[in-house]
């Protein structure tokens, strides 16, 4: 996989216009877009449809919650968009993510279908060890309650997760080479702190054994954007 295609970009733009100005922008430097909540719910479906017939991915970050037979449902209609890959919460369960792997890969050899690559969300970035205990009352600590949701996706069939770059090289010793690890809260050193507190630059997370990266307001907000991609890609090269 080369240093382009390990790089995934965050549409955190409300506006179907503006996100698309984004694509056609750099799509020449980034293969995969991330399609999250914010965007997929004010321009609904079509989104992913005109990012793919740019030739481009799409990464849908919905992080799919709820009962089997909802998130199964949710699973098949994202698969029929022809996404990239989508995620859903290892927290659901492991029938919940067997179900939906199930759901997909039934519903591709039915109507002929590529299959995407389903992920399992661990634990958000946005949340600290004192969170996961006093306010979620998970009482283990969060590398092993990271660890637990990774083997528990593994286990379901799912190709891999979603997780903080902190706890990569953990995951992979855990969950083998063949098992994704697409990690948000990469923070190249010139962005600002935010919300996100599990954080590593596109070198660090590289080197603890990330797959993928997903970096938004690193690129997006930085003065010269296509500069800050061709700093990211060197260093997952040096990585």
């Amino acid at each position: 996989m080369s240093a382009g295609e390990k790089l995934i970009l965050a549409l955190d733009v409300s506006e179907r216009n503006h996100a698309i100005e984004l694509v056609k922008r750099f799509k020449d430097y980034v293969r995969i877009f991330k399609v999250g909540s914010e965007l997929f719910i004010s321009s609904g479906s079509k989104i992913v449809e005109d990012i793919n017939k740019k030739g481009r991915k799409v990464f849908l970050d919905l992080k799919f919650h709820d009962i089997p037979n909802t998130v199964s449902k949710a699973a098949i209609a994202a698969t029929r968009l022809g996404v990239y890959m989508f995620n859903v919460h290892a927290s659901g369960g492991l029938e919940m993510m067997r179900r939906c792997r199930d759901s997909v890969v039934e519903v591709c050899l039915k109507e002929n279908l590529d299959r995407p690559k389903i992920l399992g969300v661990t634990v958000l970035t946005s949340i600290s060890k004192e969170v996961l205990l006093s306010e979620l009352g998970i009482q283990h600590s969060l590398r092993t309650h990271v660890r637990h949701l990774s083997g528990l996706a593994l286990k379901a069939g799912l190709d891999g997760v979603i997780a903080s770059a902190r706890e990569s090289s953990m995951i992979r010793n855990h969950c083998g080479r063949g098992f994704l690890i697409v990690t948000p809260g990469i923070r190249p050193s010139w962005t600002p702190p935010d919300d996100q507190k599990r954080t590593m630059t596109p070198k660090e997370a590289i080197r603890e054994g990330a797959d993928y990266l997903v970096i938004g307001r690193g690129i997006l907000q930085h003065p010269d954007p296509l500069k800050a991609i061709e700093l990211i890609n060197l260093e997952i090269l040096t990585a």
